[in-house]
């Protein structure tokens, strides 16, 4: 029986980054033999056991058949006659085909070290059109490993549009999707993630709606990249560049979805393409199954980021309703992270990265000074009910109608 280091930890310990989780294989034993010393068995597609000590997953080597759709459409083979090379023959890439012996031996049968040093992601046999789930992960380690100069091997991209145009992609769950797509948007360069999604044509596939904002203009002076797809892109890597949570670089990703059904004659303008995003960022939100927090933030960002960009011009009766949209009493985190997805939807401009968001303080401000309206004065005037509710509001305005005035005039 010998244990090997597999993968992920093999692999970033060559590029000297940190290791997290270490992946083991066992070549040369049975499940009879890992049980007898202390292993015990978890999972039932293939034979994996935890060490009776780490607690650390070592899996028996196996060989794998495609036999269905999906990612799970394989039939697994594990025996003691499975040898090393044959276990990492299934892996996706060749920079996750190295294993490490206990005494340090490195194992390169497919040339992961040479394509570390060049810097490819490049698959390791045929098979990997098998798994549809490896277009998802090969962009996913684009985006992950693009600072240190990583691409995509020519020939693997060719491998991943076949995948994507065979309709494979097709029968992945949910949940897989956005796990990966979760993951993905929470790397450093989220943005190359997307970029290589297009282009393999897996981006049409899974989020047509996304795909479709690429070629269409914008308004030059507004947008110096000209591009929507250009633009989600660029918003994507401020959201990268200033660490903003998941659901903030969900709702950037799906914020302009309204721009790509402007009819071309209307090019470069898309009124009210807010209100037509929203039915579009909904649709996305169910198919992906997207959780509540991302899903909500997306659908409100969608809907009044343009409020946002022209906070300091809304009248204070509008300030007020968009302030009480996001129920800002209740719920103040996520009105902070509509401003943050607004900030970097301004910030993901050619040229504009480092302009100030005077917005963003000016709203929060607002949030703060309608906050500390009291309402006891009112409650000691014996106004309860609906009747409560409209004195609270007419406080709250003007205290907003207060604020706004104190405002230097708004100049072009």
């Amino acid at each position: 029986m010998q244990i090997f280091k597999v993968g992920g930890a093999v692999r970033d310990q060559l590029l000297g980054r940190s290791v997290v989780d270490i992946d083991w294989v066992v070549v040369g034993a049975t499940p009879e033999q890992m049980r007898a010393q202390g292993y015990r068995a978890v999972g039932d597609d293939f034979p994996v056991f935890l060490h009776p000590t780490s607690g650390e997953e070592y899996a028996l080597a196996r060989t794998e058949r495609k036999s269905g759709h999906g990612y799970g459409g394989f039939v697994f083979h594990t025996s003691p006659e499975v040898t090393l090379e044959e276990d990492l023959l299934r892996r996706d890439l060749t920079v996750n085909a190295m294993a490490q012996a206990e005494d340090g031996t490195l194992f390169d049968p497919y040339g992961g070290q040479a394509d570390l040093a060049a810097r490819v992601l490049r698959h390791v046999s045929p098979a990997f059109a098998e798994d549809p789930l490896r277009v998802l992960r090969v962009a996913r380690f684009a985006a992950r490993y693009a600072y240190l100069g990583f691409s995509v091997a020519s020939e693997t991209l060719t491998l991943m549009r076949e995948l994507a145009e065979s309709g494979e992609l097709a029968h992945l769950t949910a949940e897989r999707i956005w796990q990966e797509f979760a993951c993905a948007l929470m790397e450093d360069n989220p943005e190359v993630f997307i970029q290589v999604l297009r282009d393999c044509g897996a981006l049409k596939a899974l989020l047509p709606e996304v795909d479709a904002l690429f070629g269409v203009p914008q308004t030059a002076e507004y947008h110096p990249e000209i591009d929507t797809g250009l633009h989600i892109l660029s918003v994507l890597q401020q959201c990268a560049r200033f660490a903003q949570p998941l659901n903030v670089r969900w709702a950037c990703l799906l914020h302009d979805l309204g721009k790509g059904t402007t009819k071309p004659e209307l090019w470069p303008r898309h009124i009210a393409h807010e209100k037509r995003g929203v039915p579009l960022i909904k649709k996305v939100n169910q198919r992906f199954k997207a959780p509540n927090d991302c899903a909500e933030l997306a659908l409100l960002v969608g809907e009044y980021h343009t409020h946002a960009h022209r906070a300091l011009e809304l009248r204070p009766d509008t300030l007020l309703k968009l302030l009480m949209k996001f129920d800002i009493m209740r719920r103040p985190q996520r009105f902070a992270d509509f401003i943050s997805a607004s900030e970097m939807d301004s910030r993901g401009r050619l040229g504009l990265e480092d302009r100030d968001y005077a917005q963003a303080d000016y709203l929060r401000r607002a949030a703060d000074i309608v906050r500390t309206v009291n309402v006891k004065p009112l409650l000691e005037q014996g106004l309860q009910g609906a009747e409560l509710g409209r004195a609270l509001h007419a406080e709250r305005l003007i205290a907003l109608q207060t604020y706004v005035k104190s405002q230097p005039a708004v100049t072009d």
